[in-house]
């Protein structure tokens, strides 16, 4: 088990780290199932739109559910993280 964890823990890296790969870029949806309950979160692609201290964020929303603003989003409830492996570390994985 410790080695899917590790593997799905890498694959949320990997893919934190390069936006090419975000079906629905700007945003890759993301998820942390923790005690039967599931969160869901947006990261947004902050380098691309210059926009320094969001890239390692996670808005607390359904991909399907975005603001129709700009500011609106940044408005969303957030968690923000020092680095992708530390938001990977705190459960959260590419959906």
């Amino acid at each position: 088990m410790a080695t899917c964890a590790r593997r799905a823990h890498e694959r949320t890296v990997l893919y934190l780290s390069t936006p090419a790969l975000w079906a629905h870029w700007p945003f890759l949806p993301v998820v942390r199932r923790s005690g039967g309950a599931e969160e869901l979160g947006v990261v947004f692609d902050a380098r691309a739109a210059a926009l320094t201290g969001f890239s390692s964020t996670v808005f607390l929303t359904n991909i399907f559910l975005l603001p129709d603003s700009f500011e609106q989003f940044l408005a969303l409830p957030h968690e923000t993280f020092d680095s992708s492996d530390e938001l990977a570390s705190a459960g959260w994985s590419v959906d």
